[in-house]
């Protein structure tokens, strides 16, 4: 698929993703909307306790039509169609929690992490502002059924287009596209960043494409953090190996800045925000590969 089409209503996750390859790769980087996906199963929607629209507040609206344009100007691009309420591809495979289930739970199953604890694993128990998403418990099997339906097949359709671009270029880089709320979960919180790049603390990519990143939203007005309160989720950690000639970065940008976040509509700055991204493509694009030589770990 070269060009993004139009959202199928919901219930109707056929295609679960969309993979957009232009004919002719323009630079080893992969753009990449994981939890934009605003497609709600029928039978989701009638086990939830809470209605569609607080469903929707895990959701980074829009995200992927920031990066819509940029097939047509030779990057790849991938979004997720479900909602990460349903299914989290931005967590291991399964980071689940056994409260949440009718049922064992497998032996490999991540019980003990920091996101299941917060209840946001593979499976969320709950949305972004902390409410409970189910009336009852859940089948065991039919967690493991999203995981392998939905789950699996993008990581693996993933994990082929990002392994083709380095085929065809020696490296790659993920830009991995998040949105998040303008205000914290916390008073004590500063003030949120119009953008937050997140490198896992140098560690996912080169030094060189942190900086290029933030000096390119810098020049187009935007306010820049880097690392707090998002270094990167699975995604950036799991497909950043610099040694290795794979790069990965995660943007998380302030909801505030695009859109209305009560009503949840596109804000009057939305078209040129989508242009700024298109103006991160190119400029990401201009930076000569060999620059990225053998990988040394940022000093923190």
């Amino acid at each position: 698929m070269t060009d993004f089409d139009d959202r199928r209503n919901d219930g109707e996750l056929s295609p679960p993703f969309d993979v957009f390859e232009p004919v002719t790769l323009r630079a080893p980087i992969v753009f990449n909307s994981p939890h934009s996906g605003s497609i709600y199963p029928v039978e989701f929607l009638s086990a939830s306790r809470i209605d569609r629209a607080s469903l929707a507040r895990s959701e980074d609206s829009f995200m992927d039509e920031m990066i819509a344009a940029l097939p047509g100007r030779g990057f790849p691009a991938v979004r997720v169609n479900f909602p990460r309420s349903y299914v989290d591809v931005n967590r291991e495979p399964y980071e689940l929690d056994p409260r949440m289930f009718n049922g064992r739970l497998p032996g490999f199953a991540n019980t003990r992490s920091m996101r299941v604890a917060g209840g946001l694993g593979t499976i969320p128990r709950v949305v972004g502002d902390g409410q409970e998403i189910y009336y009852d418990r859940l089948d065991v099997e039919d967690g493991l059924k999203r995981i392998e339906a939905l789950y699996k097949p993008y990581h693996r359709a993933f994990r082929r287009l990002v392994a083709k671009t380095q085929k065809t270029f020696g490296l790659a880089i993920v830009v991995d596209c998040h949105s998040m709320p303008s205000v914290g979960v916390t008073r004590d919180e500063p003030k949120r960043p119009d953008i937050v790049i997140g490198d896992r603390y140098g560690t996912s990519c080169a030094r060189l494409l942190t900086d290029t990143v933030e000096d390119t939203f810098r020049s187009l007005g935007y306010s820049v953090g880097r690392n707090k309160p998002y270094a990167g989720g699975f995604i950036t950690e799991h497909y950043g190996n610099p040694a290795n000639g794979l790069h990965a970065i995660q943007l998380e940008l302030n909801r505030a800045v695009y859109m209305d976040e009560r009503r949840r509509e596109r804000g009057p700055r939305f078209a040129k925000v989508a242009d700024d991204f298109v103006k991160l493509a190119d400029a990401l694009a201009e930076i000569p590969l060999e620059n990225f030589g053998p990988f040394q770990a940022a000093a923190e």
